[in-house]
Formats: C-alpha cells, sequence, structure tokens
C-alpha cells in the first residue's frame, strides 16, 4: 500500500551528514550509533570505489547498499531510483507524456508488453509482442528500456518516428507516432453483465480511481443496474485515499474503513467513510483472489465487516503494510514501512512472512485450502454477527479457486499463460476493417470480428506454435483444459483488438468463478434487509 507524503528528506548516508531524519533531533544514543555506522558505510563504500578490480559508479553502490538495508525490514519498505520513483508516480497520478506503451528490456530487445487503450501507440496499431527496433534513425538493439523512454517520450503535440518488428512480419514497420499526454484508467471494464447486474472490473487504485468508479457506478446506474459485481481480483492495490473514497460509496458517512496502528508518533488513525454513499441500497458482490492485496483488501475487509458485500474467490494476499513514500536525493525515493492496517473489525490483514520471505513471496504460486485452522485471538464480528478472522489476508464467504482468470487449470495449461503462449498466439490475428497503420503493413492469419469462434483448426494452429516456443505438449493436460485454452486464446486477442472491455466481456461468458458468484445475490440481498 503506497501512501505518498510530502518530502521528508530522509538522508543518503553517502551524501549527507550522519543524523537520520531532518527534523527531530534523535536521542544521543541513537545519533552514536548512526555516527559509527555511517563510518562503517563511508569506509566500505571508499575502498570499493578506490581497490575494487572494476571501476564501481558510486551512485550504483549506493542504490544498491540502501535497497540491500531495506530488505532487511520485511518484504515491502524498498528503494526506487529515479527512473522508478518518476514510473510510480505516473502510476499514482494515471498520466504521463508519451505514446502510451509498457516496455522491457531483454535480450538485447525491447519489447511492447502493454499498451494504454486509445494512446497514440494503440491508435497507430501497435500491439504486445512488438520489438522497437528503431526510434527515429537510431538502432534500439542492445538499449536499455530507459534509454528508449527518454527517446520516445517528449511534449504532447510532437512525434516520434519508430520502426518495429512483429513476429511474422519480414520487414519493419515504420511510423510516425504523435505524442500525447497519457491517462493511465483503472477501471478497464464496466458493463451490463446480463439484465440487471452491473460488473465493475478495477486494475489498481490510482489518484483518479474513485472519480473513474463513481462515473462507471453512473453509467451502469443509468443502464438499469440493480445489483453489482466489483471485480478485485488480481487488483495489487495502490492509493490508500482511493480505497477510502471508493469504499465511501457503498457505505454510510463515518462508517470505519480502516484503520492503522505503528510506531511513530501519529501512525495510529482511524479513516472513516469521507460522505454517504450513493449505492447503500445495492447488492454487492466482491470478488477477490489471491492476488487482490493492499488496498483491494482495505475495501473488500471493510464491505464484509459491515455486512455490505458477500465477498467471493479466494483468500487475498495479506499485504496491509502502511507505506509511507518519501523523496529523497536526486529524484530518488523510498517506501518505508511505518504501521499496519486493521479492518473495522479489528483484523489484522497483514500475513507473517518468514526469514528470507519466500514463502510470503510465492504465495500465489500454491494452491489454496477452502478451509484454514485459526488462532483463538484472530476471530472477529462483523456488524451483523457473522464470524470472521484475521492474520493474513481476507478470506472469502464463499470459496471458490480460480488463479488463472477465473480459472483453477492443470499445471501444463498455467504454464501456457506464465510462458506468454496466449499473448504470442495472438499475434496472429486482426480485426475486420482494422485499418490502423502497422495492422495495414503487416501480416496475419486470422481476421476475425467481435465474437468470433476458436475453432478446433484454431486450436491445432496453437499446439503447433506452442511446440516451435518449445513447449511439450501435454494432450491429456490439453483436453481437460480445452475451454480455458480457448478463452484465453480468445481474451489475448480480443485485448489487442477489440480493447480490454471487450476481451473482458467474452472471458466472462466463461468464467466459472464469476458464474459461482453470480449464485450469491440472494444473500447479499439478505444482509442488506437486516440493516
Amino acid at each position: 500500500m503506497l501512501k505518498t507524503i510530502p518530502a521528508a528528506a530522509l538522508i543518503v548516508a553517502a551524501s549527507a551528514a550522519a543524523g537520520g531524519m531532518l527534523g527531530a533531533q534523535a536521542p544521543k544514543a541513537g545519533r552514536d550509533r548512526i555516527n559509527d555506522g555511517y563510518q562503517v558505510y563511508t569506509a566500505a563504500l571508499a575502498a570499493i570505489e578506490k581497490d575494487y578490480v572494476e571501476p564501481v559508479d558510486p551512485a550504483t553502490a549506493v542504490y544498491g547498499s540502501i535497497d540491500g538495508m531495506l530488505r532487511t525490514l520485511d518484504p515491502h519498505s524498498s528503494f526506487f531510483d529515479p527512473n522508478t520513483y518518476a514510473q510510480m508516480r505516473e502510476r499514482q497520478e494515471g498520466k504521463y507524456p508519451g505514446i502510451g506503451v509498457t516496455i522491457v528490456a531483454a535480450n538485447e530487445d525491447v519489447t511492447v508488453t502493454q499498451l494504454f487503450e486509445g494512446s497514440p501507440a494503440y491508435k497507430a496499431g501497435i500491439r504486445r509482442g512488438d520489438v522497437i527496433a528503431k526510434v527515429g534513425t537510431e538502432s534500439a538493439k542492445g538499449w536499455t528500456t530507459r534509454q528508449v523512454s527518454d527517446k520516445i517520450r517528449g511534449p504532447k503535440g510532437t512525434t516520434v518516428n519508430v520502426s518495429i518488428r512483429r513476429p511474422g512480419s519480414d520487414t519493419l514497420i515504420e511510423l510516425t507516432v504523435p505524442r500525447d499526454e497519457i491517462n493511465i484508467t483503472t477501471v478497464r471494464a464496466a458493463f451490463m453483465m446480463q439484465p440487471g447486474t452491473g460488473y465493475i472490473r478495477l486494475a489498481d487504485f490510482s489518484e483518479t480511481s474513485d472519480e473513474e468508479i463513481l462515473s462507471a457506478l453512473k453509467k451502469l446506474q443509468g443502464q438499469g443496474m440493480e445489483r453489482l459485481v466489483f471485480d478485485l481480483r488480481d487488483n495489487p492495490g495502490g492509493l490508500l485515499d482511493a480505497a477510502i473514497g471508493i469504499a465511501s460509496h457503498f457505505i454510510k458517512r463515518g462508517q470505519m474503513v480502516v484503520y492503522t496502528k505503528g510506531r511513530v508518533q501519529n501512525s495510529d488513525k482511524e479513516y472513516p467513510a469521507i460522505a454517504q454513499g450513493e449505492f447503500l441500497t445495492v447488492p454487492l458482490i466482491v470478488m477477490v483472489s489471491r492476488g487482490s492485496a493492499s488496498a483491494s483488501e482495505i475495501v473488500t475487509g471493510a464491505m464484509q465487516d459491515h455486512d455490505r458485500a458477500i465477498v467471493v474467490g479466494e483468500q487475498t494476499f495479506g499485504k496491509a503494510l502502511v507505506q509511507s513514500v518519501y523523496r529523497i536525493a536526486n529524484g530518488a525515493g523510498l517506501a518505508l514501512t511505518t504501521g499496519r492496517y486493521y479492518t473495522p473489525s479489528g483484523r489484522l490483514i497483514q500475513r507473517p512472512w518468514d526469514g528470507a520471505f519466500d514463502d510470503y513471496l510465492t504465495y500465489g504460486l500454491r494452491d489454496q485450502n477452502e478451509h484454514r485452522d485459526h488462532a483463538a485471538s484472530q476471530l472477529k464480528y462483523t456488524d451483523g454477527g457473522r464470524k470472521v478472522y484475521g492474520g493474513g489476508g481476507i478470506e472469502p464467504d464463499h470459496f471458490m479457486p480460480g488463479p488463472n482468470e477465473g480459472f483453477n487449470p492443470s499445471f501444463f495449461s498455467r504454464q501456457l499463460f506464465s510462458r506468454g503462449m496466449f499473448v504470442g498466439f495472438a499475434e496472429r490475428f486482426t480485426a475486420e476493417g482494422d485499418d490502423r497503420p502497422a495492422n495495414k503493413r503487416a501480416t496475419s492469419q486470422h481476421k476475425v470480428s467481435r465474437g468470433f469462434d476458436i475453432t478446433t483448426a484454431i486450436l491445432d494452429e496453437f499446439k503447433a506454435y506452442a511446440t516451435s516456443q518449445r513447449v511439450k505438449i501435454d494432450d491429456a493436460a490439453f483436453a481437460k483444459d480445452v475451454v480455458y485454452v480457448k478463452a484465453m486464446i480468445h481474451y489475448e486477442a480480443d485485448v489487442d483488438l477489440f480493447g480490454v472491455e471487450e476481451a473482458r466481456r467474452q472471458l466472462l461468458k466463461v468464467d466459472p468463478q464469476a458464474a459461482f458468484a453470480l449464485g450469491f445475490f440472494d444473500e447479499a440481498k439478505a444482509l442488506l434487509a437486516k440493516k
């Protein structure tokens, strides 16, 4: 959970006098310990700079040492170099200047991994999996993500020439792409999934999320929404203010959303709903997964504790450390744990971690059991007297595993997902009538329209594609998971061709976890009747 606070000028040891935080004077014993540690640190840094076998960039050494120091504390306190800190702030603010792509550098290529719908890159027809081969007249071979990012970003209204290499195309695709202010929307889908039933998918919590959610709710209300599925699956969290604002739409003014406890002054604080919710009487299902964390757990916990929603899915991740974000020297940043979050009933959301953080960080890779043991101290009660338990994430009222987009496929099929087989195969599809520049200059095997079918021939082609990518096909597992495989081929092609909302609309038609959730609206209505 990231809670941005004003620049608190935490001292970087390599470039400042001994002390600690600027502001309040540390006790003498504390200053002495800092002085001793500072002397050891600077002596080690001096020796490395002077005698190491190869030249060492002092900034790289300092950044690495700060990161290592924080990793001795907990799994989430972390250091941001200037580039990473700027990217984190962009995600929080929900906008940045550029063309609208997320890129990653690997094997000397810089590859597009995500596009923002409606962005200049999206309108130009750039797709996930495209390699940025040239920027202007310069080859991008061997460039870092930062080098490419610096070249393609620029003021709104200017343009940048890029050459992309697309798998299956023999020649580079040359594009002139305008730059614009990119809005990173967090509501990825909002539509009526069946008559009277609205659906909202929230990807994370940024400074614009509360406003986006309110707009989506009002749109669905105008379309006849009588009940709502709020999908927080795999939502990793974000800003506390966004979580409070979103929860406030469903509960009464003054009802507690979350409270914190910590060691430093003013860290014990309650956060109530900031306004009277406009949607107090809408029956609510909240869907969560093992990948739902932080702000997602705050909202889910509040809805459950106030008997405002039925929670369906998997036990959430269990990340509820208050992360205060400091901007420090030279544009770098620091996320430091300063407290823990508790639900209104007093449940500690944070899950315990082992000394090496291994079990904690690999939580999402392990299958879950519907029932788990609880200590007596973890038992709490909702407003209406229902039993709930703390000590590690939010437990759903109704459990159903669905780690991969609502499905629970075999290990083989999960590997297809994790190795990017579905995303890679989606490059073989284009939309009928799609005249975006990049698509007009590339070839594809399948021209499709919305709601297209995944035929047996396409499945056979997918098998051949996966085999070409060094995947050994498990025919039994493939047959068992064929509904999942077809759903994911369809989903990834839809994302590229028709947008995330259309992709989610099609996926929900076969999503077993979502179908399971729809069966509990009578229970959600009964909660409202008791208020």
